[in-house]
């Protein structure tokens, strides 16, 4: 999972994060030595955009907060020329984005755990999506590394039956 998490990491170029998810990894990742962590060092390194209506001010290196409308902040940011830009976390900050159909690919990692309590990624509310499976993984413990693009529009079905 380490290996995957690394080669994910490589190909992206900025992190989208969410209020909540900023102030966590802003309180651990500066402390972590580069040297002995290179998806600290990336971390440390890279680009980062926050989306707060909180905020005033982001303090880890290289960090921007967005202003205004989030959809439309992230719309331009998109438009920019450069690589990848990833979301982690920042379940609230998803919702957003895939109600202005900013989402381009999704990462899911399933752990073959049951909780039966907790945040949903895909809780109420979420605008339904069609999706499309373009890789899987499994781990050596059962994780499921999973990658889904957005597909064409839901074709909702029916059991109706037809009279005769």
């Amino acid at each position: 999972m380490g290996e995957v998490m690394g080669e994910q990491l490589a190909e992206v170029d900025a992190l989208l994060l969410g209020r909540r998810t900023y102030e966590i990894f802003a309180a651990h990742w500066p402390h972590v030595d580069d040297a002995d962590d290179p998806g600290a060092a990336k971390l440390n390194s890279m680009q980062k955009y926050v989306a707060s209506r909180s905020l005033d001010a982001v303090e880890w290196n290289n960090s921007t907060l967005l202003s205004g409308d989030v959809d439309e902040a992230v719309e331009s940011l998109k438009e920019e020329p450069g690589g990848h830009i990833l979301v982690q976390g920042s379940s609230d900050l998803i919702q957003t984005l895939l109600e202005h159909d900013l989402v381009d690919e999704f990462r899911l990692w399933v752990f073959p755990l049951v909780l039966g309590t907790g945040k949903r990624l895909f809780g109420d509310g979420t605008v339904p999506a069609n999706l499309r499976l373009t890789d899987a993984e499994t781990s050596t413990t059962g994780v499921q590394m999973l990658r889904y693009e957005p597909a064409a529009e839901i074709d909702f079905g029916s059991f109706t039956l037809e009279e005769a």
